[in-house]
């Protein structure tokens, strides 16, 4: 590895970390050149579990020989690592290091739908979703109630995002996701899904109507924080699905909706 000290914190070799905004890492004009940042020794043992390139890390020198050791053995051994004092860091990222040590990392290409969903039976679409702590959630749950694969519309906040990253502690690199365009439900038809889209309306089923739990392929489809899912997507969908409430409650965060679907409608 190469241990390069940073003591000015407009030094451009470490922007990636501190200036540049997340569609700038994004690069969505160059895929093959994008970056996304991920946090904390846990969350990049994951990525790199997951296959994900390192292409440099920062942390305090202190954790070049303690929590980042073990990361820096699975890396190349030209691999830089930016270090300096701990207010420097912090000045820097904008707060103080979770537990030392960030790594920036090659974005993988984007997956064709049909590659991410040939061998799922249960996949969760995320419609419209714009807060980073609802999809690192929604990512969280997906990989813990086994959740095939996850599809993603591209109005919705990206989960490579650092924020969501942190939030789903790097579950979003265990399950296999792509982007979704706006044909999505009659690319999953064409799969052999049935598409389940959860909303209120005066035609939504129970979310344990037995009908769903015999479908052996099957979409769920998650809408937007404030107004849920457009009305054509709706209107497209196989099923409309609604989560009983109790105490005048008319309905869940959409990453808590997300999970009771995926638990209550998992293969069984």
């Amino acid at each position: 590895m190469r241990i390069v000290e940073i003591t000015d914190l407009a030094d451009v070799r470490v922007s990636v970390y501190a200036s540049l905004t997340e569609a700038q890492l994004r690069n969505r004009l160059h895929q093959d050149e994008g970056v996304f940042i991920a946090e904390s020794p846990k969350v990049i043992g994951v990525a790199l579990d997951a296959g994900y390139e390192p292409l440099s890390m920062l942390c305090e020198r202190r954790h070049i020989e303690g929590d980042a050791a073990p990361l820096l053995a699975r890396c190349r051994e030209d691999i830089e690592v930016f270090t300096g004092s701990r207010e420097l860091l912090a000045g820097l990222t904008g707060y103080k290091l979770t537990r030392g040590v960030l790594c920036a990392m090659r974005r993988p290409q984007p997956k064709a739908l049909e590659s991410v969903c040939r061998d799922a039976r249960r996949v969760v679409v995320i419609d419209g979703v714009v807060d980073t702590t609802n999809i690192g959630a929604i990512f969280r749950s997906a990989a813990a109630l086994g959740t095939d694969a996850v599809l993603v519309t591209t109005t919705s906040c990206d989960p490579l995002n650092r924020r969501a990253v942190r939030v789903s502690m790097g579950s979003v690199f265990l399950v296999p996701w792509t982007w979704a365009s706006s044909g999505y439900q009659d690319e999953l038809r064409r799969l052999g899904f049935k598409t389940a889209a959860l909303a209120l309306t005066d035609d939504s089923v129970s979310i344990d109507d037995p009908r769903l739990d015999s479908e052996h392929r099957l979409a769920m489809i998650m809408g937007t924080e404030g107004d849920g899912l457009e009305h054509d997507t709706i209107a497209a969908a196989d099923y409309t699905v609604k989560i009983p409430m109790s105490h005048s409650v008319d309905s869940l965060n959409v990453a808590a909706a997300a999970a009771v679907a995926m638990w209550q409608l998992r293969v069984k």
